[in-house]
């Protein structure tokens, strides 16, 4: 069986495409219903992935196949389902990503990324009517788990996800406590959550550079908690006597 030539598939949509416009500016379809515009985006994405069932190698096409799909059902949408419209579009899009990803899970390992980011917005369209005061954790969680999973696609190779999962994961805790707590144990919960991360990328990749910068931020992120427990100016006292106890016995030991 003969496979569709691409050129030839392209060469009809633009004319199409060129046609429609002209007629548009000529007022021609000043009337037309949506259902037209609907139907048509449909048609435009059904003929993006006749490409791609037809030629494997042609995975590109299932990009602008199910994003025209997702337009025209947003276009085709009854009333009662608009609220929900742009998180069914975006799921389109992120359909899209998620095929190129799981037919070549080795070579397209990078679709993860933007279909995880996509995913997450159509997720926050769909549900901030009922978690309105949520929605920033569900976005920055939801990238940050996207990062995890590209970290899991390939853990030796791809250990770098773990850094963005790591602070998404810790901007999205944030989000819910900092009503909780003030600005200064909010940062102590953001160190902390750095220091876990760079102790999870030393422990999971034997990269003992990263115990350093965990072990730097995780007495950072004490010294904000610190303040919860009202011990906060106990603790600076306590280190001021300490840090300067040790210069002295530095100056004495020098002169000895």
């Amino acid at each position: 069986m003969k496979k569709f030539d691409v050129r030839i598939v392209m060469g009809l949509l633009l004319i199409v495409g060129g046609g429609l416009m002209l007629a548009q500016t000529m007022g021609y379809l000043e009337n037309v219903s949506d259902y037209f515009w609907g139907i048509l985006f449909v048609m435009v994405g059904l003929t993006f992935l006749s490409l791609l069932f037809s030629d494997k190698n042609n995975w590109w096409s299932a990009i602008p196949g199910f994003i025209f799909l997702a337009l025209g059902a947003l276009i085709l949408l009854p009333e009662s389902l608009e609220d929900i419209g742009g998180g069914i579009f975006l799921g389109g899009v992120a359909l899209s990503f998620w095929y190129v990803y799981l037919t070549d899970r080795n070579g397209r390992w990078w679709a993860i990324i933007p279909a995880g980011v996509v995913t997450a917005l159509s997720l926050l369209v769909i549900v901030s009517e009922y978690f309105e005061d949520y929605s920033a954790a569900i976005v920055l969680g939801g990238i940050g788990l996207t990062f995890l999973f590209v970290y899991l696609t390939n853990r030796t190779e791809r250990w770098w996800a773990l850094i963005p999962f790591g602070v998404l994961s810790t901007l999205a805790t944030i989000t819910v406590v900092s009503e909780k707590v003030g600005e200064f144990q909010s940062a102590g919960v953001f160190f902390l959550g750095l220091a876990i991360t760079f102790l999870l990328v030393a422990l999971l990749t034997k990269m003992t550079w990263a115990y350093y910068p965990a072990a730097v931020l995780a007495v950072m992120g004490i010294f904000g908690l610190a303040s919860l427990l009202n011990v906060m100016n106990y603790v600076w006292a306590v280190g001021l006597i300490v840090v300067g106890v040790f210069v002295l016995f530095r100056y004495f030991m020098g002169r000895a």
